[in-house]
Order: C-alpha cells, then sequence, then structure tokens
C-alpha cells in the first residue's frame, strides 16, 4: 500500500484514487465530495488550525453523532479548543432536528457555507506533533475527555498497516463503526490509502449479511466482537457463509475463542486478527493472529489474546502494589502511538505515568505476559469486585457461567445487605437458578457464586456496539433494590 505524506490519504483518494466510499443511501461523487472536505478545509486553515487539509477536517475534529446523546455532545462540543461545524450536516440529515435541540446554529439554514469555493488545491504542511484529531471517550466512567492525536502518533500507525497487511485496490471495506468511534478511522484510511472501497454496512444488513457482504464485495471486515453473535443469531455464520472475505479484525471488547472460532468456520479464506487498543494509543497498539487450537491454549477465560505491542513500543505491568511486575498487572504503554494527552490537562492525573525517562500510559487493563511477548487479556481492573472480602474477578465468573451452559455472560457487583453481590445476567436458553448454581459449585467457590440471575434474549449495546455495562449495571441495581432478588 502506497504510504501517503502525513495524513492526505484522505484528499488524495477522494480527489483521483480509484476507491471511494459507498453509503446505504448512496450519495455524491467522489468529486464532490472532494470538493466539499477540501472547502471545509480551507475554511479550518483560515480559523488558524493547521494541518486541516491534510485530513481533510480541522485538526482537533470531533465527529460527533446523535447516538452519543445530548449531554455528552453538548459538554464536548463547549470543550476548550473545540468548535462545532454544523454545517458539516446535511440539510437532509435527520441528525440535524437532534443538533438544533442543542445547538441552535446546527438548525436547518443556519450559518450556510458553500464549501467548494476556495477550495485548497494542495496539502497544508505539518509536524509531527501537530494534532490531527481529538477524539472524546465514550464518558462511561465520568465525563467525555478529548484525546489529543498526533499526526505523528497516526503516521506510526499506519506504517504498521503498511508492512503488516496486503491491502490493494480490489479490496472493499466493511464499515460498520460511526466516526466517533476510532476504529472507523482504519476503515476508511486504510481503503482509501490502497485506493479501494469502503461500504457502510448498514443495521438491517445484519438480518442477511453474507448477502450483503457478498452483492457490495467486501473483502475485509472489521467489527466490535458483539456483531458476531448477532451475525449468528441471524443464521449467518454456516460454514463458508462469508467465503469472500480475505481479512476479518475485531476490537473494541473482548474476543471469545468461541465466537472466533465460529467467525474463522464461516469465513475459511480469512486471515482473523483479534485488535486491541484504547483511544489514547491510537486506534489499535497490539495485534494477535488467530490460529486455532494453538490460540485456545493460550487463551485466559475462554478471550483470544491481544497479542503483541506494535514495533517501536515498551510495555510496563503493574502489579497491585503499583511497582513492577515482569509476568503480570496493569498494562502501561510507551512509544510513538501515544497520544499528546487531554484537552483538559486536569483529566491527565493518575493516566499517565513517567519511568526510566518515558512517558506511559495506563490502559487500566489487566494482562499476562506469555513466551513471544503475547500479552492475554485477563480483564478490566475496574472489573475486580470484593465480596466478603475476597476479591473477584468478573471475567472468570462470566467464563464459569458460560461453561455451564449460558451462551453469553456479564456479571456485575451490586451492594448487597452485608457486602457486594454478584448479578449475573445470561443469554441463550434459560437454564433453572438451581441447576446454574450446581454447575458453578463445580467450577467457582461458594463465596464468588452470584447470588441474583437474569436471563435476557440479548444484551444492550452502547452507542459503539459494544455489550452495555453500564446499562446492565443499572438494571441490576434496579432489580435488586426493587425486588430483593433478581432471579428469573
Amino acid at each position: 500500500m502506497r504510504q501517503l505524506p502525513g495524513g492526505a490519504r484522505a484528499g488524495a483518494a477522494l480527489g483521483g484514487s480509484p476507491g471511494g466510499h459507498r453509503g446505504a443511501g448512496g450519495g455524491g461523487t467522489r468529486r464532490q465530495g472532494s470538493d466539499r472536505i477540501r472547502g471545509y478545509a480551507r475554511r479550518a486553515v483560515r480559523r488558524g488550525h493547521r494541518g486541516a487539509a491534510a485530513a481533510g477536517l480541522p485538526a482537533g475534529a470531533y465527529p460527533a453523532t446523535a447516538g452519543r446523546g445530548p449531554g455528552s455532545v453538548r459538554w464536548s462540543s463547549t470543550s476548550p479548543g473545540c468548535r462545532l461545524l454544523p454545517e458539516l450536516l446535511d440539510e437532509r440529515s435527520p441528525d440535524r432536528r437532534f443538533w438544533a435541540r442543542i445547538w441552535p446554529r446546527a438548525a436547518p439554514g443556519a450559518d450556510r457555507v458553500r464549501p467548494a469555493a476556495g477550495a485548497l488545491d494542495r496539502p497544508v504542511p505539518v509536524r509531527p506533533d501537530d494534532v490531527a484529531y481529538i477524539l472524546f471517550t465514550s464518558g462511561s466512567t465520568g465525563r467525555p475527555k478529548g484525546v489529543r492525536i498526533t499526526h505523528g502518533n497516526t503516521a506510526h500507525y499506519f506504517r504498521q498497516l503498511d508492512a503488516r497487511y496486503d491491502f490493494a485496490p480490489q479490496d472493499v471495506f466493511s464499515q460498520t463503526f460511526e466516526l466517533n468511534f476510532d476504529c472507523a478511522l482504519f476503515d476508511l484510511f486504510s481503503a482509501w490509502g490502497a485506493g479501494a472501497t469502503a461500504v457502510a454496512v448498514p443495521a438491517p444488513a445484519y438480518r442477511e449479511l453474507p448477502a450483503f457482504l457478498a452483492g457490495a464485495g467486501v473483502t475485509v471486515w472489521f467489527s466490535t466482537p458483539s456483531a458476531i453473535d448477532l451475525v449468528r443469531r441471524m443464521g449467518g455464520l454456516t460454514p463458508a457463509a462469508l467465503a469472500g472475505l480475505r481479512w476479518s479484525f475485531f476490537a473494541g471488547e473482548a474476543l471469545q475463542c468461541r465466537d472466533a472460532a465460529d467467525w474463522q468456520r464461516a469465513a475459511p479464506h480469512s486471515t482473523l486478527e483479534n485488535l486491541y487498543g484504547p483511544t489514547e494509543l491510537t486506534i489499535t497498539v497490539t495485534a494477535h493472529r488467530w490460529a486455532g487450537a494453538d490460540s485456545e491454549r493460550l487463551a485466559v477465560n475462554g478471550v483470544v489474546p491481544i497479542g503483541v505491542l506494535h514495533e517501536g513500543h515498551d510495555r510496563l505491568l503493574l502489579g497491585d502494589d503499583g511497582e513492577r511486575d515482569d509476568r503480570e498487572g496493569e498494562l502501561c504503554v510507551a512509544g510513538p502511538q501515544l497520544a499528546a494527552g487531554y484537552l483538559d490537562p486536569a483529566d491527565e492525573a493518575g493516566r499517565f505515568l513517567h519511568r526510566a525517562g518515558r512517558r506511559f500510559y495506563r490502559t487500566g487493563d489487566r494482562v499476562r505476559r506469555v513466551a513471544g511477548d503475547q500479552l492475554l487479556y485477563l480483564g478490566r481492573r475496574d472489573f475486580q469486585v470484593q465480596v466478603q472480602g475476597q476479591r473477584v474477578e468478573l471475567a472468570e465468573v462470566e467464563h464459569a457461567l458460560r461453561a455451564c451452559g449460558a451462551y453469553d455472560a456479564v456479571a456485575v457487583g451490586v451492594p448487597g445487605q452485608a457486602s457486594t453481590e454478584l448479578f449475573a445476567f445470561y443469554t441463550g436458553t434459560p437454564v433453572p437458578v438451581v441447576d446454574l448454581v450446581r454447575r458453578l459449585r463445580e467450577l467457582l467457590p461458594d463465596g464468588v457464586i452470584p447470588r441474583h440471575y437474569r436471563h435476557m434474549a440479548e444484551f444492550p449495546l452502547n452507542g459503539n456496539r459494544k455489550v452495555d455495562r453500564a446499562r446492565l449495571a443499572d438494571r441490576a441495581r434496579e432489580l435488586v433494590a426493587g425486588t430483593g432478588s433478581g432471579a428469573a
């Protein structure tokens, strides 16, 4: 894949490459798209945003969508250094009604510009430490934090992709992520950089995904692992049903070995990889190539390894005592994909640390290092709870529930009369609680067996199409507070 300078892939591809973008509802020509983007970039440059032309949007652009909710978007769009550009929304966009409620300038007809007028005809030079974009975290653990990603961060990231993958002009990439999820940059910039095509995957397509992908000629798939179960429930994971795929990528949440194996059977000609990376480390920073039984032997609690760090990065594992542990602990990462920081420096407290002259980001994820520098995902530090004085790994409880007949499971801690109690949500065939408890006693100590159970047809997903654990935790607290029992 040809490496374009800085972030120029978008403008170059839309301006004249054989690739482009197809949406479910059609759209303008590549030239019209190029004119719009370069027009917005010219306006941004006039406002003083360095590097706007390179990415086609202002440096510090925040791709907000209505799905994030008014509160989140209102806070983000009024953050220091951020400016909402309502003119990026088409007059016919249903999102304009959403924007009009929280930002009067977004009302139809307000402050419109003619973006093609005076469009930039060449990229604006940028430095590696210039901010390429700002992406706000989901805010699931507090108010959203604006992460400043530089051109140096993205340049290193896409060089890694160029070296690892063989994307070509004939490829067609899925686009399953909203633009406020940084994995969308993988899809779009990889497609544009290769002169390939990206195809938006609308929600109805999941009902018959094999037919949709075959009709669109999709060869590169990327989504959260939650999509696998959705496709499975729609009957789309039969053997060789996804035979046209060359590459399959999953990121954003833990990938279960069972799901990887099922997807691989449906996509037998595809190389499958599990990718990992928080926003602060520029999209993804590790990769593990699925190898069937070999990957399963490495897995902890049935979760596919997250793999090896990208070249040029150092890891530091912190034990519970805050000291270095060479085998297991909280993953901290330093290297060229480490973000410049947050918009509000106050948000950085406790998230970064300095060791041996290097600046590390504390991911909050617990990992174990094994041979070959492979990293095994153990769970979030905040997915540990204390039950009757005993530390419980929620991932271990969820793995046990799956082994006992639940198709998928989420365990959360809720306040009890004496201490924290475990509440288990599960999908699949309903199982009598007494049978679940009897089976769990063969796998778990009595003190960590969930006290409450709730069967669900499916788990709720958040705006990024991940399992919405926060919503499940709220539901568990409501059930316990309202009835004293969540047993189904």
